[in-house]
């Protein structure tokens, strides 16, 4: 898919004044620490290495902009929930995301990166209330889903599906594996039909 083919690292933002404009199309993704989030964009890209992909958790410490042309953007943040970051670093990029997520005009769509192993988190569904009130809307990212069994991958599908009925803004949950391309071309559907409307 060309949109996600000219995808190119543009900036890493620590502090809040060095944001770039809010201007054009953003979608932004975020996770719990070591979910997938740079797997899932390296995959969405269909390149290996465009996202720094860690094995260890907290990896990610600022907002990375991917410029993919048009004034379009795809976002990494910073993951969330990884005890071992110190406590000022945490709080700094929790004041980041949140300011980010809750000012930012530009972001059209969250993705939140979710392990299917795990399901849905009390992180994870902080995170939905505190995207509610800005009304954007949300697709949810089942990875690494070439770990579970279809059956399994079914049945948390299914769960987080009926878990997003309370959830006030529009909001959409599938499949995916950044390992074997499960579900890569219904997110790239997914993140085009926003990108143009």
């Amino acid at each position: 898919m060309s949109l996600f083919s000219q995808l190119e690292f543009r900036y890493a933002v620590h502090q809040l004044g060095d944001m770039p404009p809010d201007q054009g199309a953003e979608v932004a993704f975020a996770g719990r620490s070591n979910a997938g989030k740079s797997t899932a964009i390296n995959a969405l890209a269909n390149r290996k290495k465009l996202a720094f992909v860690s094995k260890t958790p907290g990896r990610t410490q600022a907002i990375n902009f991917f410029d993919m042309g048009n004034h379009c953007a795809l976002v990494d943040l910073p993951g969330y929930g990884y005890a071992k970051v110190p406590r000022p670093e945490q709080e700094r990029w929790d004041e980041l995301i949140g300011t980010y997520i809750s000012n930012r005009n530009s972001l059209i769509l969250l993705i939140i990166i979710v392990d299917i192993r795990r399901g849905l988190t009390e992180l994870d569904r902080q995170m939905l209330d505190w995207l509610a009130p800005t009304n954007k809307p949300v697709h949810l990212l089942l990875t690494k889903a070439d770990k579970v069994s279809r059956r399994d991958a079914d049945t948390v599908l299914r769960q987080t599906r009926d878990e997003l009925q309370a959830y006030s803004g529009e909001a959409s949950v599938q499949i995916f594996s950044g390992t074997d391309k499960t579900g890569v071309r219904e997110a790239q559907a997914v993140i085009a039909r926003w990108l143009k409307k």
